[in-house]
């Protein structure tokens, strides 16, 4: 089959203020964190060694995922940074780098190994893109996804032939700047001989130094063109994004947890709820603890986090709330993240515990 390598060494600064007390691939997604539904994909196809650099919050990953044989796989981790006065000072070593500095340590890289981002869903099917790449005896491969022109600026576009050679890559360009409109996913396929085109000790990044090398050296690099669900948590407005899709059912694999307990309303364990005196349209995952007070409102999509309180004519609509989140009497979120620290509306804009416009919202909800 293959080995994977996950990468999860990055500080996630794009998505702060979720990155703020979690590493980035540790973000929930229906109660699970981003890189779970990853490593279950790559159980689901084979997969059985995943290799996961680490850096930023790295024991929060290591203590969830272990040695990953609840998935039936088996994980090691590879810390990027250094001690220094008994401290583990994060340094990240790059997306390369980080490969490179596993193989020098070990050899890991002995066979074809697909390399993902750590923050991403994604239903490709591994087995295709796998066979695609040793078809075209290629020592690496990106697996592209064709994007609307408009939405090139968003992405590391990829330009390739027409038997997909890689010629050149363009970084968000403009539209009208645009050589093509197939855009990285982030996640590549690679033979053992790449890992040796790396140099060892530095910091060295796959998209703008490693292959753009294996183009200037006409080595076999291929884009795939896959139509698959790619979903990336690349901003806090993308992250909002995604749980409404899921909250719909729009997402393969990825289902409710709890009980439904009336059509499109999910359940957890010890939840203190007023039916007769409480709203609630569906799509809503209301986490175990939970307590509703009469005439409180949810609509859905919304996801309450466990261990939440909403009180007396609060209305939660199309937003999540992390656990412990408390709702004052009256107050109201509408297409919001909101925790017991901030809230974030669905354009990005944050406020925290302590500011005024925090305080209009939550009321005395951290009471």
């Amino acid at each position: 089959m293959a080995k994977a390598m996950i990468l999860a060494a990055g500080q996630g600064t794009r998505v702060r203020p979720l990155t703020k007390d979690i590493p980035k691939p540790m973000i929930p997604i229906l109660g699970k964190p981003v890189m779970e539904y990853i490593i279950e994909h790559l159980a689901r196809h084979g997969v059985r060694q995943i290799m996961i650099n680490v850096a930023f919050m790295h024991r929060k990953i290591e203590e969830y995922f272990g040695d990953g044989h609840r998935w039936g796989v088996e994980i090691g981790y590879s810390y990027e940074g250094a001690y220094d006065h008994g401290d583990m000072i994060p340094k990240p070593r790059g997306s390369a780098g980080g490969m490179k500095h596993i193989q020098d340590n070990s050899g890991f890289f002995d066979e074809t190994t697909l390399v993902l981002c750590g923050d991403a869903i994604i239903d490709l099917d591994i087995k295709a893109a796998l066979f695609e790449h040793r078809e075209k005896k290629a020592i690496a491969s990106v697996v592209a996804l064709d994007v609307p022109l408009e939405e090139v600026k968003n992405y590391g576009i990829v330009v390739a032939d027409k038997a997909g050679k890689v010629l050149s890559f363009q970084e968000k360009p403009k539209p009208e700047e645009a050589k093509s409109t197939l855009a990285s996913t982030g996640i590549y396929i690679f033979e053992p001989e790449v890992i040796d085109l790396v140099p060892s000790g530095k910091v060295y990044d796959i998209g703008s130094e490693l292959f753009p090398s294996l183009v200037e050296k006409g080595l076999p690099f291929f884009a795939q063109k896959r139509f698959f669900n790619w979903i990336d948590i690349g901003r806090v407005t993308d992250y909002w994004t995604v749980l409404q899709r899921v909250l719909r059912g729009e997402v393969a694999e990825m289902y409710m947890p709890g009980t439904e307990v009336r059509p499109g309303v999910w359940v957890g364990l010890n939840t203190h709820i007023d039916w007769d005196n409480v709203h609630i349209d569906g799509p809503v995952y209301i986490g175990s603890s939970v307590r509703i007070d009469p005439g409180a409102r949810i609509i859905g999509p919304s996801w309450i986090g466990h261990g939440s309180h909403l009180r007396e004519g609060a209305v939660v609509e199309r937003s999540v709330l992390f656990e412990y989140t408390r709702i004052g009497a009256d107050m109201r979120f509408s297409e919001m993240i909101v925790s017991p620290r901030y809230c974030v509306g669905r354009n990005g804009d944050t406020m925290y515990v302590g500011d005024d416009r925090c305080a209009l919202r939550w009321g005395d909800a951290r009471g």
